[in-house]
């Protein structure tokens, strides 16, 4: 799944690669490679598209090596959060 935000920095839409899993015994046959190909087509021929992203586990060593062959690099940002457990907590 892919969602998208605009980029005030970069004046255009980025659009992120969501939840993406390969089950273990189908890694390694090029399943992430053909979704990415395939998304990074469409991105480059949709005019409003700047790039894509996605988020990575900070020790998740073989994803990233996967990720950089594909021509993605560290934005080097690290994502912030409070996360509410409780409804309760909502209020």
């Amino acid at each position: 799944m892919h969602t998208w935000e605009w980029s005030d920095w970069r004046n255009g839409v980025v659009w992120w690669l969501q939840s993406v899993f390969v089950e273990p015994e189908f890694r390694r046959r090029g399943v992430f490679r053909l979704l990415y190909e395939t998304l990074r087509s469409q991105a480059r021929n949709d005019e409003r598209v700047v790039g894509l992203r996605l988020y990575v586990e900070g020790d998740n060593r073989g994803a990233q090596a996967t990720y950089a062959r594909l021509g993605m690099s560290s934005s080097g940002y690290t994502v912030m959060e409070e996360l509410f457990t409780e409804s309760a907590e909502r209020g």
